[in-house]
């Protein structure tokens, strides 16, 4: 398992995509981005999420999203590379390529339309977290998705072995408390919201991804 990857903390910017006019991912603005995020003292990258289009990326332009950034930040900082989808299998294709692409971690989304039950989530992380053996971060997100994992599924998405932290964005703060008042140790809890990462930080969560990072990583 990637050790940056399992250890992450502070604020991560959920980057955004830049295309040309064309439509094409423009990789120049990519890199200089993913560059200036650092030299600004952002303690983490996550491409390939909602923020960076990640639902309607093709494969050769998610593959090479996560290629671009991993270059450019060059080992200061981790990549947690978003791969999530409703389709189990697809996931796994994702999170091989975000492997083979030099990820440090996966940001998974829970799966959305589908909405499976308790079982069925369970299946499907533990599914994806075996398939790599780089850390997974669970973004619970039920204003996309339909489904609010709750706080007693994510604490047991926290006991498979590799599923590592969590991006909390259901807004809800006594259900973060649960979360963070009975995690496995060393499992991260990440607030999905810039407006709750204040409240949710004093709590004792481990940072923030976030959306405003892309505007001002180093306020954030």
């Amino acid at each position: 398992m990637s050790e940056r990857g399992s250890r992450l903390r502070g604020a991560i910017t959920a980057l955004v995509t830049p295309f040309d006019d064309s439509g094409r991912v423009d990789e120049n603005a990519l890199a200089a981005l993913a560059g200036w995020q650092v030299d600004q003292g952002i303690h983490g990258i996550a491409p390939c999420g909602t923020t960076g289009e990640g639902a309607t990326l093709t494969d050769e332009e998610h593959g090479r999203v996560i290629g671009v950034v991993v270059q450019a930040v060059a080992g200061r900082v981790p990549v947690v590379a978003g791969c999530g989808s409703n389709d189990t299998r697809r996931t796994i294709v994702g999170a091989r390529r975000a492997a083979s692409a030099g990820a440090d971690a996966l940001l998974v989304v829970s799966p959305y339309y589908n909405k499976p039950n308790r079982s069925g989530m369970v299946a499907h992380y533990r599914a994806v977290a075996e398939a790599t053996g780089l850390p997974v971060m669970v973004y619970n997100v039920p204003g996309r998705t339909g489904q609010d994992l709750g706080a007693d599924l994510i604490l047991e998405l926290a006991e498979i072995d590799g599923v590592t932290s969590v991006k909390e964005a259901s807004a809800d703060l006594d259900q973060i408390a649960s979360i963070l008042a009975s995690r496995p140790q060393g499992f991260g809890v990440f607030s999905g919201d810039d407006s709750l990462a204040l409240p949710t930080v004093a709590l004792g969560a481990d940072g923030v991804v976030s959306v405003a990072g892309n505007e001002a990583p180093g306020p954030m």
